[in-house]
């Protein structure tokens, strides 16, 4: 199994109709909004102390309420929903004939994606500005970027997804 499979299940994309329901536009615009308040929740630790861990345990809830909360789409018409969608079939890749033009730069994205984890992890600890803003504006980039890059797997296998939708 890959590590994006076990993320998947762990956040309870076990099966399709999970994914159709993450590929909500609406699930997907309000899992972009955690970041940042994730990072206000850490950083107020300064301001409020043991009470920042509310909105904190609120936001780690949300994040795996999230993908199953909003209904499924019937067709694959936002940008937003490609991005999940491709990202099903990249997690799938054992399943789905994914071009090779695609890894390369597919892993440069996740390895950029975890760096920038750790320099804001780094800024949040440090309470360094900075670095703080620095790791968040990276990891939106790098994030951003892969998930162009999910859109763009999805349009090469889109004769895939059409046949799923109606068969589902």
């Amino acid at each position: 199994m890959n590590i994006e499979k076990a993320i998947s299940r762990y956040f309870g994309l076990k099966e399709s109709k999970d994914w159709l329901k993450h590929a909500n536009p609406y699930s997907v615009f309000t899992r972009i909004i955690v970041l940042p308040l994730f990072v206000i929740s850490i950083w107020s630790r300064v301001w409020i102390g043991w009470y920042s861990l509310i909105p904190l345990f609120l936001l780690i809830v949300w994040t795996f309420v999230n993908p199953r909360f909003f209904p499924e789409v019937k067709e694959v018409r936002s940008w937003w929903s490609k991005c999940v969608i491709g990202e099903y079939l990249w997690t799938n890749r054992d399943k789905f004939s994914i071009p090779v033009h695609h890894y390369s730069m597919i892993n440069i994205l996740t390895f950029l994606q975890g760096v920038s984890g750790i320099v804001l992890a780094i800024g949040l600890c440090k309470f360094d500005l900075f670095l703080t803003i620095l790791g968040t504006i990276s990891i939106y980039f790098s994030k951003m970027w892969f998930l162009d890059r999910m859109v763009w797997i999805y349009e090469d296998l889109k004769g895939y997804i059409e046949k799923w939708l109606k068969a589902g």
